[in-house]
């Protein structure tokens, strides 16, 4: 039998040309750009005259690290990845075994539930959890005052600010990634389970031994997906609280859009964008060769 013609070998590439057509046109490419305006002092001026681009070289890298609100807003990023992704995984992975462990009609209903938050937009659920916050006539003090609670300025107080973004951003990430699970659960041998049970294996003894690891690269899978969404949280901090009280919740990514669209100086706004993308890669490869390490590899 003769060998593939050059056609032959050629068309598997053309169905993924035009992706990797817009792949480069819309990542790789404008990646490379930012990388460059990091090096210099690019403002609103030098948009509308080239001619007045000056290359500063690591200048933007190094103001930077003086500067205290960056400090602040990698701190702030910092807490945000500790305490959102374990719960977002935890989480996520507990309402996944609940749910597929029962097949009625409720259990359907809290598929439902659970998921609804993941599909609704962003901006409006924040709007309405700030409602919600209000320390005077928010519904969730409403509620803490019934049994006894004082009042609690959940944005206003830089001590919860954190905590209630983090609240909602978990709330509203459960769902999907709960998807995802129980997709991976559906391919775990249910004749492992009927051999636990002859074995006189309770439900917790399962779970453990069985669940979990049968789901080692989809708990992977969701842990760096995850934490890479929480590197890059925005949406919540940049509609509740514009990074206040006290620059207490502002992000990298929430810095890096006010330096760069709010106060024009895009060259300080891509280099904070470029110190987060490192960031990004150092936790992805950290992640990548713990699962490879599990994996005996």
């Amino acid at each position: 039998m003769s060998g593939k013609t050059f056609r032959e070998k050629m068309t598997p590439y053309t169905f993924v040309l035009p992706a990797l057509i817009l792949l480069f046109a819309f990542s790789i490419i404008p990646i490379f750009i930012a990388l460059i305006i990091s090096f210099t002092g690019l403002d609103i001026t030098g948009l509308g005259d080239l001619s007045q681009l000056h290359f500063i070289g690591l200048g933007n890298y190094k103001q930077l690290f003086q500067d205290s609100a960056f400090i602040q807003s990698i701190l702030n990023t910092g807490y945000y990845v500790i305490i959102g992704v374990p719960l977002v995984v935890v989480l996520s992975l507990a309402a996944a075994i609940m749910i597929n462990f029962g097949q009625n009609k409720f259990f359907k209903l809290m598929r439902l539930i659970f998921y609804t938050p993941s599909i609704t937009n962003t901006v409006a659920v924040a709007v309405v959890w700030t409602y919600m916050y209000n320390p005077s006539t928010g519904l969730v003090n409403d509620m803490l005052s019934k049994i006894g609670i004082a009042p609690i300025g959940w944005l206003t107080d830089p001590n919860t600010a954190k905590i209630s973004l983090i609240i909602l951003a978990v709330w509203k990430a459960v769902g999907l990634n709960m998807l995802i699970f129980l997709a991976a659960l559906q391919g775990v041998p249910r004749s492992l389970y009927e051999a636990a049970e002859l074995d006189g294996a309770n439900w917790w003894k399962q779970t453990l031994h069985i669940t979990i690891p049968s789901l080692g690269f989809s708990i992977f899978f969701v842990t760096v997906t995850t934490l890479i969404g929480w590197f890059q949280f925005f949406d919540e901090p940049f509609v509740m609280t514009k990074g206040g009280p006290l620059n207490s919740t502002n992000s990298v990514a929430l810095f890096v859009y006010q330096n760069g669209f709010q106060n024009s100086n895009f060259g300080y706004a891509a280099a904070g964008s470029f110190i987060m993308f490192a960031a990004i890669v150092v936790a992805t490869m950290i992640q990548f060769k713990l699962q490879r390490k599990q994996q005996g590899k």
